[in-house]
């Protein structure tokens, strides 16, 4: 059995992130969405918030679980027996990002491999950053997150009345 891990922050889950996933869920016996435990890193959405989300995101693929982690992703896998870390990337700017990471995680642990995705044309503009700043500002986010992120945002950034 084949498990892969597609790890990141997901803070909120975009469709680029859910196009990286359910491509990932046709091609592995089993994708576990880690969600990062940073708190070096000031999130919108806390991490219980955004497992929920996730899992709410991933409900309709039957072979995709939503866990969180902290501390080294190599040790995660280990843990959880996974031998494939998931990538997805937008651009070569991605690319430079990630190969590093991808040769350290190698170094750690020959036997885990990084598959690199690039994400559909439609979501290669899109990140959570932008998401975020465009729903600060009361812009709509349909058709870049779920419904259930959008609300969420929604909750979470427009004044109370």
């Amino acid at each position: 059995m084949t498990i892969a891990v597609c790890s990141g922050s997901f803070d909120p889950v975009t469709y680029g992130h859910l196009d990286i996933i359910s491509r990932s869920a046709n091609i592995f016996d089993k994708v576990i969405v880690a969600i990062l435990i940073n708190p070096n890193k000031k999130s919108l959405f806390s991490v219980e918030e955004r497992v929920e989300l996730m899992r709410d995101s991933v409900r309709h693929l039957p072979n995709v679980e939503v866990d969180s982690f902290e501390g080294l992703l190599i040790h995660y896998m280990q843990k959880k027996g996974a031998n494939v870390i998931i990538r997805g990337l937008r651009s070569v700017t991605d690319f430079e990002y990630e190969m590093p990471l991808a040769a350290m995680n190698r170094q750690l642990n020959h036997e885990v491999e990084t598959f690199f995705m690039m994400t559909s044309s439609q979501y290669s503009y899109l990140s959570s950053s932008l998401v975020k700043e465009a729903a600060s500002y009361q812009a709509s986010v349909s058709g870049l997150v779920p419904p259930v992120v959008e609300e969420a945002l929604k909750k979470k950034l427009l004044p109370q009345r």
